[in-house]
Parts: C-alpha cells; structure tokens; sequence
C-alpha cells in the first residue's frame, strides 16, 4: 500500500511537472506570426526561412564563403535586380513598387522585445539565488552547453540550435500525446531502475558496521 501510494503521488508530480512545461512552452510560443513559423502554420513561409538559413550556412561552412563577400555580393545583385526593375517601369506600363509595404512586421519585433524582457528577468531571478536549485541547474546547464559547443564552431552550434527551434516546436505539438506518454514511461522505467540499484546494491553496502569500524 505504501508503494501505491508513492508511485500515485509519483505520477501526480510528474502530471503536474509536465502540465508547467505545457504551460511555460505554449507561452513561449505565443500567438501571432512567428508562432506560426515555429508551428508550421505557414508551411511556406517556414520551409523559406529553413531553406534559406541553410543555404547561408552551407555557403559559409561548406563552401567557405567569406562573410564580407556575401554582404556585397547579395546587395550588388538585389540593387541590380531594382535597377532593372525600375528602368523597364519606365518603358512599360508595369506598377512600381512601393517602398513602404516592403518592411518587416512589428509585430516580429513586439514579439521579440518582450521575450528578450522576460528572458531578462529570469535570468536576474535566477541569478540572485532566490530559488536555488534553479540557480544550480542553471549553472550546470550552461556548463554543458559550454562544453558541447567546444566540439563546435559557433556556426554549426547556432545553425544546430536554429533546427532544434524550426523543427522540435512543431514535431512536439503534432506528436505531444505520443511525447507525453514516453516521457512518462521514461520518468517511470528510470525510477524503477534506481529503486532495483537502490535495492540490489546500495542497500546493501554495509554503511552501519563501517562505522563502528572507524569508532573502534
């Protein structure tokens, strides 16, 4: 009866950690236009951005493209392609474009001014140790993304984290009741795995007559 009860208050915990998670990651995402990139939403738009952000880092990693050179290059090429455009306007009965429709959303730049102050934020609650085990994990965790990205170049860690943001988003709100039944069984197995360690060996290790060794 006690391990019932255990094991029950066991999964309620996990539930319950689980539902913050849901809570935390649908508020990260938001509403709106990038939380429609990050989803899929927008098929097109998403597989743009992806296909671009590849090719640049293909150009840069793979080909060894100088940064530089790309800057140029893409703004002698994009000037030429509105010189043309605007010299045939002349001669022809096209429509000229309007300078103000192209430009970015404000709303992309709404989105990610009030991450970046909520991301602030966390970071002095964090840092000011009022809840310490956050602090700790936190410290720990930026330990193991400094030693991941020592196997890196910060090219390849950040075009790696950009995959993870384009595509683990989405794959997680499509599959969640599949994600949340092999966390929880993962959580449970791992669980059972330390109660048998715990039971077969560590239990075991006579702790009680070491003492008295070293008291005698």
């Amino acid at each position: 009866m006690a391990t019932s009860s255990t094991d029950s208050d066991y999964d309620t915990k996990t539930y319950q950690n689980m539902a913050t998670f849901k809570r935390y990651f649908h508020s990260f995402i938001g509403n709106g236009q990038v939380s429609d990139v990050l989803l899929w939403r927008n098929t097109r738009l998403s597989a743009s951005i992806l296909l671009v952000v590849t090719a640049v880092w293909s150009l840069f990693e793979v080909y060894e493209y100088n940064f530089v050179s790309l800057v140029c290059h893409v703004a002698i090429g994009a000037m030429l392609i509105i010189y043309i455009t605007y010299t045939m306007a002349k001669y022809t009965q096209w429509d000229l474009p309007d300078f103000e429709e192209i430009t970015i959303p404000e709303s992309m730049f709404k989105w990610l001014y009030r991450k970046t102050n909520r991301l602030l934020l966390k970071f002095y609650y964090t840092a000011s140790g009022e809840d310490l085990v956050r602090f700790l994990s936190t410290m720990a965790t930026l330990w193991m993304i400094s030693v991941i990205g020592s196997h890196f170049t910060s090219l390849n860690l950040i075009y790696l984290c950009f995959l993870c943001v384009g595509t683990l988003p989405a794959l997680y709100v499509r599959h969640e009741s599949e994600v949340d039944y092999l966390v929880r069984k993962g959580i449970r197995d791992m669980k059972s795995l330390l109660e048998q360690l715990n039971y077969n060996i560590l239990s075991k290790i006579p702790r009680g007559q070491v003492k008295e060794h070293k008291r005698n």
